[in-house]
């Protein structure tokens, strides 16, 4: 009797994979019918040419265009609405979905709660959103394609790759360009974004009410704001690049208990025609937010290396590298901040101070700010001074007398050389208040 059992449980354990099946499907079929009769398990594989309409997914399914397939919305509405978890959407082009904002439209829409998601090696473009994700778990987006419409206003564009209220998600390899935002996050946790590329958008990576992300090793350029992180907790931010943004190459507000670590910021500076005063290429934009770890950073080439203001204080500012910005410092607060930490501050290339017991720290402190720069902040037209000689007197009055010099940054242990990675040993780890589990994968198969 054993033998009997153990056959029947068996084939009841295989038998979902025994009946999935792979249903070819030309553009002379009904695709939507077919999608709509297929069962759970089974590969939806399109032959080439291009699929004219608006189609929902039910079915725990694989939809797979083999890179020469083609869904074309028609200018309205979603391209796929996925509607049920375990959904797979590789090799696809996507064009041409709703340009309705209010509406969400999206060129793939995943309904409330679809869980386990693949979406990979996709190529969207269109008005509206790429691709949005809400409220689901253990989902993967990889090595999509999203490009914009470019004739829009940036306003008037939808993010890239939208997450909303989900969790256990990877971003991976993904190419953002030309939408509104590349990677919009909101309301989501415990999620990871690394090696996407993004460029000629407003934001590259925008995060707003989320906790417990990690950010890793993502490229954004010729944008307004590489990376635009606010109201969120316990990010950690590390490896990431921006590069020839005009506005900020990380613009923080409201930022609370994160590690923003080893990035790499490059060339951020207000295009002329643009410019109006206190219109300013901010390095690190730091604007009411506190508790947080910056490291081993590097802000080269920025208008404002660094510009902290409305109580961003508590800040561990350590190991970065403040290089070819004119301003390095604005600083808006009545208390001194002393950053460095356990002997070890920044690498200023404006420095002039010297080290002679050769231990590779300044001997002399570095306070990158006095009150002229404070009065030339709040009275730009004002710059026209700084190299009079009464600017020059005021200046050595305050060095001679700090009784009369405002509250500022102190680095008490400046670098006398631009530090590496190997000099990272006080690094805070990341924050994380929970260990994320792995994502499940799924085969075409």
């Amino acid at each position: 009797m054993i033998k009997p059992i153990i056959t029947l449980m068996t084939l009841a354990l295989f038998q979902p994979v025994a009946l999935a099946k792979t249903l070819q499907v030309s553009v002379d079929d009904n695709l939507q019918a077919i999608l709509d009769s297929a069962s759970k398990g089974d590969v939806v594989s399109l032959d080439a040419g291009e699929y004219q309409g608006n189609f929902i997914l039910r079915q725990a399914i694989t939809l797979t265009g083999n890179n020469v397939a083609t869904i074309n919305a028609g200018g309205k509405g979603h391209a796929l609405l996925l509607k049920s978890s375990d959904i797979l959407i590789e090799d696809l082009t996507i064009i041409n979905w709703g340009s309705d904002l209010t509406a969400q439209n999206a060129g793939i829409y995943s309904d409330k709660k679809a869980n386990n998601l693949i979406i990979r090696n996709n190529k969207l473009r269109g008005d509206g959103f790429g691709i949005w994700l809400q409220s689901g778990k253990h989902i993967k987006v990889k090595g999509n394609e999203v490009e914009g419409n470019p004739t829009l206003r940036s306003a008037d564009r939808g993010n890239g790759i939208q997450l909303s209220k989900v969790e256990d998600v990877e971003v991976t390899g993904n190419t953002v360009s030309k939408t509104r935002d590349g990677l919009y996050i909101i309301a989501s946790q415990y999620n990871v974004l690394k090696n996407n590329t993004m460029h000629d958008l407003r934001y590259g990576i925008h995060y707003m009410y989320s906790h417990s992300n990690e950010v890793l090793d993502n490229l954004a350029y010729n944008t307004r704001a590489g990376y635009a992180l606010m109201s969120s907790r316990k990010l950690t931010v590390r490896g990431n690049e921006t590069r020839d943004s005009e506005d900020y190459g990380f613009l923080m507000n409201f930022i609370t208990y994160s590690d923003i670590s080893h990035n790499r910021i490059s060339n951020v500076w207000t295009k002329p025609e643009n410019k109006v005063m206190g219109r300013d290429g901010k390095g690190l934009f730091v604007y009411n937010s506190g508790y947080n770890t910056i490291s081993y950073n590097t802000i080269d080439t920025a208008e404002i290396g660094i510009h902290l203001t409305a109580g961003s204080e508590n800040v561990k500012v350590f190991g970065n590298s403040f290089m070819n910005n004119p301003v390095q410092v604005k600083y808006v607060s009545n208390r001194e901040q002393e950053w460095s930490q356990e002997g070890i501050g920044n690498f200023w290339s404006n420095y002039l101070g010297w080290d002679l017991d050769n231990n590779g720290r300044g001997d002399t402190p570095f306070e990158p700010n006095d009150g002229i720069d404070k009065l030339i902040w709040q009275y730009p037209e004002a710059k026209v001074l700084l190299d009079s000689p009464a600017i020059l007197m005021l200046r050595w009055i305050q060095k001679q007398f700090p009784v009369l010099k405002p509250a500022g940054v102190r680095d008490s242990f400046p670098l006398m050389t631009v530090p590496s990675a190997s000099d990272d040993t006080l690094i805070s780890q990341p924050q994380s208040t929970k260990t994320m589990p792995p994502i499940p994968d799924q085969t075409a198969g």
